[in-house]
């Protein structure tokens, strides 16, 4: 369990250039995640996990495991698989490739994943 101090955030939005979409939006703080530990967050009415590596690195997927049909993704196993970080999910086990979403036991099951940066400490995504 997290026991990184969480603090409410609106998420923002941080427009691009005129006419370009998706947008970034703010999330939270990069502190307020644990690293090798996984937070839901609710970006335009998507739900996704939030997925903090080491270090600065930060993953954004889809909360929905595809194949049990329940929010539940960030509260998945965070490893890795030939070098690769994974999230398995917390139900049924499948491993999840962090970078693309693509199931590595399952080529029918797929995560959505969302662009993400860090901007001055804060987690930003595009959603």
């Amino acid at each position: 369990m997290s026991t990184a101090t969480t603090t409410a955030y609106t998420p923002t939005s941080i427009a691009g250039a005129p006419g370009t979409e998706p947008f970034w939006h703010r999330v939270c703080r990069l502190e307020d995640l644990e690293p090798m530990w996984g937070e839901a967050a609710l970006v335009q009415g998507t739900q996704i996990a939030l997925i903090r590596l080491q270090g600065e690195t930060v993953h954004a997927v889809s909360q929905l495991d595809p194949c049990a049909g329940a929010n539940v993704m960030s509260r998945g196993i965070v490893g890795s698989r030939a070098g690769r970080p994974t999230l398995a999910s917390p139900i049924h086990k499948q491993p999840y490739d962090l970078a693309t979403g693509q199931c590595l036991s399952d080529e029918a099951l797929q995560l959505n994943s969302y662009p993400v940066r860090v901007q001055a400490g804060f987690i930003e995504v595009k959603v």
